[in-house]
């Protein structure tokens, strides 16, 4: 690696400096109304923290934006910068489990409760949050690039992301907002094609985490467990075609998972 002038170190803090106050002034803005929620635990909690989700895609970018230019104007990519940004979308997504929770395959009703503090958060919100928390990870994941170690911890980002997107989605009204007529139909219905590729892939990413880095049987189970997601809202949403493709998916999965498990036993 080529060393790095003065020069350039200082035009590269100067191009920067905006970004270090916009971080700044992010966390002091979390601590804030953080202190805030603690004073007042029930005083709309659930919408601060879906600020205090967005204030970390802000955080996030600034990041991300900070290591761009180093790449450019010093042709070292800011690994510690990255990892920052990385941290904060993990707490983007634990302030939204906070909101909707954190259920991958279980009922609308288990969570119903946490849905009606956000009642008049309305469909085309929902659907943008979720389109800026994706984009968010996409870009972190792109500006690490191809060859890095956190490539498969990106894979729990991305499923603890398609469980929120599934969560916050107004289950009980879905069949109701998917008819043409609903003022709610376009952000329903592109929100909810969002949710099945996001668990599908999600499943996929689990099962090759499985196969080509940890053998973890963990990992597995929660390839099938996705999988169990997105059979519920097909089932749903009355698609028994498609149910029924995920189910004979799900079963192939879980009799391979058994014959694994037997193996490892064995061995």
């Amino acid at each position: 690696m080529a060393k790095i002038s003065e020069e350039d170190r200082h035009l590269y803090l100067q191009k920067t400096e905006v970004y270090r106050e916009n971080i700044k002034a992010i966390l002091d803005r979390e601590k804030n109304l953080l202190t805030v929620i603690q004073k007042d635990p029930g005083g709309g909690v659930a919408f601060k923290k879906i600020v205090l989700a967005e204030e970390m895609l802000n955080l996030s970018s600034n990041y991300v934006i900070i290591s761009n230019v180093s790449q450019v104007m010093l042709n070292v990519k800011n690994e510690e910068f990255l990892n920052e940004g990385r941290k904060s979308l993990y707490k983007n997504i634990i302030y939204m489990e906070d909101v909707v929770s954190s259920y991958i395959d279980a009922p609308f009703t288990d969570y119903e409760e946490k849905l009606a503090e956000i009642q008049s958060f309305n469909a085309a919100k929902r659907y943008l949050l979720i389109r800026k928390i994706g984009l968010a990870i996409e870009l972190m994941e792109q500006a690490y690039g191809d060859n890095t170690k956190w490539k498969w911890s990106f894979v729990e980002l991305e499923a603890r992301f398609a469980a929120v997107a599934k969560n916050i989605f107004d289950l009980k009204n879905a069949f109701t907002n998917t008819d043409p007529r609903s003022p709610q139909y376009e952000p329903t219905v592109y929100h909810l094609r969002l949710i099945k590729k996001l668990l599908l892939q999600s499943a996929d990413r689990y099962r090759e985490k499985y196969e080509l880095s940890t053998g973890r049987i963990d990992d597995f189970k929660l390839g099938i467990s996705y999988l169990g997601a997105l059979k519920r809202i097909h089932i749903l949403m009355g698609e028994r075609e498609e149910a029924e493709t995920i189910k004979k998916k799900q079963e192939i999965w879980s009799a391979k998972l058994e014959s694994d498990i037997k193996k490892k036993e064995g061995k």
